[in-house]
């Protein structure tokens, strides 16, 4: 199976397509990140931003896409156009019938990292550490990506298991 995650952005939307492992590892597929240019009009944005998600996932045929569930605390207008890109993020795997799947913040920390308040650092280590990638992945919103992918993929390995800690 073939898990992508992705933390969307107006400016920078942060994509990872892990193969889950066994015992929370995982395999990294492809990762990286889409910009838009910042001077550009808002809906030229989220046409390239769809255009290329639309690439991505065509190349490499996930099963299925996992997204953090938005959150915002006080910038609205941040927020706003957050959930305008994350919107075209599910809108570009719905179009090519990938499940799309959200975590809370709180739960990929707490797959990643085993602590739900978690620090970026924690997480960018975690990721590195599961992946077995030589750095950490720049910029935050690739590494988050990744991590959104890996919080899928526990979440598969637990739905996986039966009782007593035995595997289907």
């Amino acid at each position: 199976m073939l898990v992508m995650g992705v933390d969307p952005g107006l400016a920078i939307t942060g994509y990872g397509f892990v193969e889950p492992g066994r015992q929370g590892t995982g395999k990294a597929i492809a990762y990286g990140c889409i910009r838009t240019p910042a001077r550009t009009a808002l809906a030229e944005r989220l046409l390239l931003l769809h255009q290329e998600l639309s690439e991505l996932i065509a190349e490499h045929k996930p099963e299925v896409l996992a997204i953090e569930q938005l959150f915002f605390n006080r910038n609205t207008t941040t927020a706003f156009t957050v959930a305008q890109a994350r919107g075209v993020v599910v809108l570009a795997a719905a179009q090519q019938g990938v499940q799309v799947v959200e975590y809370t913040p709180l739960q990929v920390k707490h797959a990643v990292v085993g602590f739900g308040r978690a620090e970026k650092q924690q997480v960018q280590h975690m990721v590195k550490a599961l992946l077995n990638l030589a750095s950490a992945p720049k910029p935050d919103d690739v590494a988050d990506a990744l991590a959104i992918a890996i919080c899928h993929s526990h979440s598969m390995q637990f739905q996986n298991l039966l009782p007593f800690g035995k595997e289907q």
